[in-house]
């Protein structure tokens, strides 16, 4: 899916700032100039026996207790999504991973919770199916965007785990 056609055809604003490529926080830290809106970590989750897809949107800085959401959810345990899985449900590879990533899910195969923090934030920032962009997307906007891909997004507050935990 075209990303920037599909903004623009559902009348969707956000502005992208182009960087050099960012495959985790850390990098993203490093090499992403300050941006407005809330920085995020996307985590693309499969249940034990692959039937249920989610993508998981949390504040940058939060380390997610995969058993507790897994319990929260009623999907039981949790693992990471195949790069395979990823590309055949979101047309992304990973390190390009963001809730943008919906507009490529026609099926609606994929879930989508999003922590409470980033809901009741201004904007968020999202990889325009790249990894070498974020894009800043005021709150209003991102209710447009799920709107028109048919996502709702299940709102949470996702449960972090301890340090070392």
């Amino acid at each position: 899916m075209d990303l920037a056609a599909f903004l623009a055809h559902h009348a969707i604003e956000a502005k992208r700032f182009e960087h050099p490529p960012v495959m985790t926080v850390a990098e993203s830290e490093r090499l992403v100039p300050g941006l407005p809106g809330a920085k995020t970590k996307n985590l693309f989750l499969r249940d034990k026996k692959g039937a249920r897809h989610i993508l998981v949107t949390v504040p940058h800085d939060l380390a997610v207790d995969l058993n507790s959401l897994g319990l929260m959810l009623g999907a039981g345990r949790l693992g990471f999504g195949s790069a395979e899985r990823l590309m055949k449900h979101l047309g992304v590879t990973p390190g390009s991973v963001s809730l943008l990533a919906l507009v490529n899910d026609a099926a609606h195969a994929v879930e989508f919770v999003l922590d409470r923090r980033l809901w009741e934030a201004d904007a968020v920032q999202a990889h325009p199916l790249v990894n070498d962009a974020t894009m800043v997307i005021p709150h209003r906007q991102l209710e447009r965007f799920l709107a028109a891909t048919g996502h709702v997004a299940r709102v949470i507050d996702v449960p972090g785990r301890l340090p070392g935990g």
